[in-house]
């Protein structure tokens, strides 16, 4: 569910940017976007795509300031992506391999033997 959160909130906003008459970098920011979105809904390359939405909603968020909270969540949703991984249901996850990890109970010292 994250991952298509992230996926349709990098995808929409960019798609109405291309609207009006864009400059370059609203277009490079328009392309990379949607490209980052696809990629984090199929579970495609999970981290870089996480962190290219990241980035794209820092610059965003520095950009236009009155969009910051939502651009600042986002960057918080891709972060949390980079971190967390593709998970189970992934193309990532059907390449590669699902990767888990298994926190155990912490055990105890034995004393020393005499």
């Amino acid at each position: 569910m994250l991952r298509v959160a992230a996926a349709i909130a990098s995808i929409v906003p960019a798609l109405a940017a291309l609207a009006p008459a864009p400059s370059a970098l609203a277009v490079a920011g328009s392309l990379a976007a949607p490209l980052a979105g696809v990629l984090l809904l199929l579970g495609l390359w999970t981290p870089v795509a996480a962190a290219v939405c990241a980035i794209l909603a820092v610059i965003g968020a520095v950009a236009a300031p009155d969009r910051a909270g939502i651009e600042g969540l986002l960057a918080a949703i891709g972060c949390a992506l980079l971190l967390l991984g593709p998970g189970a249901w992934s193309v990532d996850a059907r390449l590669f391999g699902w990767r888990r990890i298994e926190i155990g109970r912490l055990r105890r010292p034995e004393p020393p033997s005499e």
